[in-house]
């Protein structure tokens, strides 16, 4: 089916830069959009939308989630990183496959409302959840994380590896390509360095992309210090891990060194602010990462320590924050927020046909409603986006070419009957 736009705002991609354009058309032809201009296209489509009072902008891409911790949203409120695990550990060995769905469907629910159209997802049993990506109609990255191990664990036999396997034989490239499966080492301090020596070289010779945690406290990163005398960075490199692609989460402790070898190996740094800050990890060196030439992403975290997946709020964060800290108001622009929350976790996730507004790529497009009090005047759209919008705003999100959802209805899933299996998953664990 092919679907024209008409009458929006559109913050379109030209040449790697935004590009807003007012009163505008902008064509869908399956999968992908074939046209965007302030000319009525020549061409026929099968069906017309006005998007009049509306901005079209790119897909957010959600780069580093724990998807069914929102089962856990409030568990440990105000602890820091160490303790908080402690405290959402046992919680979570006790969470079977119906309470991981429950959080996977509506943690879906909730992105698909805030204009997420992508996630990477590091969490348990996604050979279960990964259904979800199905019936939902939402593109992911989820990975089965390896951890744990001593030095007597038999890597050939080691349970982690051989479910992660299975799971990149099974279902990567499932769903016409909507569902990446990458690999994953949960962080340095929770795998046995052997095992991790030898799962860096087994996946280096399958190929695909790596979802790690890196340097997220300063406890973190000073006790690998003391331990292996190098830098989690430079442990993950050592062992061959950044031959692969690799998204690391957090980096708040990253130095100098660090992101030296991000930029040479081509690291994403997925940074997560309202995470860092709930939990007192600190405020990641993201200028300087930028300044560098690293790719940078933004995610948030999980919801148990976010407490919610809204990107929105993620760019508006990621923004101020900076520029507060290094007393600058000109360190983070809004275009430069939204590439992070766009074309840089698209790119991270390997989906170079998507992240932006242009012919050719994929239609994977949020509408916002601009018709509202917050959201006049319009004198800066980007910084309109980053500063003002908010989650609530965002009334259709399409992904390659498929509207999941429009003005609070889901058109792929039963919000009823999630809200109905998250409530009993949420009585049982509590």
């Amino acid at each position: 089916m092919s679907i024209l736009f008409t009458d929006a705002k559109i913050i379109s991609t030209e040449n790697g830069c935004f590009k807003v354009l007012d009163k505008a058309f902008l064509g869908v032809e399956g999968k992908y959009i074939d046209y965007i201009g302030t000319q009525r296209p020549a061409k026929k489509y099968d069906v017309e939308k006005s998007m009049y009072n509306r901005i079209l902008m790119p897909g957010l891409v959600n780069s580093h989630a724990h998807s069914a911790m929102n089962l856990l949203k409030g568990l440990g409120s105000d602890l820091p990183l160490s303790d908080w695990l402690h405290t959402v550990w046992p919680v979570e060995d006790r969470m079977d496959e119906k309470d991981l769905t429950a959080g996977m469907e509506m943690v879906i629910l909730e992105m698909l409302s805030g204009g997420t159209t992508s996630f990477s997802d590091m969490y348990m049993m996604p050979a279960v959840t990964q259904k979800c990506i199905g019936q939902s109609g939402i593109k992911a990255d989820l990975t089965r994380v390896v951890m744990g191990g001593d030095e007597n664990t038999d890597y050939e036999s080691y349970v982690n590896r051989l479910e992660a396997l299975e799971l990149y034989r099974n279902f990567n490239g499932a769903y016409e390509d909507r569902l990446h499966i990458d690999w994953s080492v949960h962080a340095e301090y929770t795998i046995n360095h052997k095992l991790a020596a030898k799962w860096a070289q087994e996946i280096q010779g399958i190929g695909g992309r790596l979802h790690i945690h890196l340097s997220e406290t300063r406890q973190e990163h000073e006790d690998c210090i003391k331990q292996y005398k190098m830098t989690p960075a430079q442990w993950f490199d050592s062992l061959g891990f950044f031959n692969i692609p690799t998204y690391a989460a957090h980096c708040v402790w990253a130095g100098e060194k660090d992101m030296e070898i991000f930029r040479d190996r081509g690291v994403t740094v997925v940074h997560n602010p309202t995470s860092n800050l709930k939990l007192g990890s600190g405020i990641a060196p993201v200028p300087d990462m930028l300044e560098k030439g690293i790719n940078v992403a933004l995610g948030t975290d999980g919801s148990a320590s976010n407490n919610n997946v809204n990107m929105f709020e993620e760019m508006h964060i990621a923004s101020i924050i900076h520029n507060g800290a290094r007393c600058n108001p000109t360190i983070m622009k809004p275009a430069t927020v939204l590439h992070m929350a766009t074309r840089a976790g698209a790119l991270a996730q390997g989906r170079a046909d998507t992240g932006c507004l242009a012919p050719g790529f994929r239609a994977d497009i949020v509408a916002l409603n601009a018709d509202a009090p917050h959201m006049v005047p319009d004198c800066d759209t980007l910084a309109l986006v980053t500063y003002s919008a908010q989650a609530s705003d965002v009334c259709m999100t399409m992904v390659d070419g498929k509207v999941l959802y429009e003005n609070g209805s889901y058109l792929t899933m039963d919000r009823e009957r999630i809200f109905r299996d998250f409530a009993r998953s949420c009585a049982r664990l509590s």
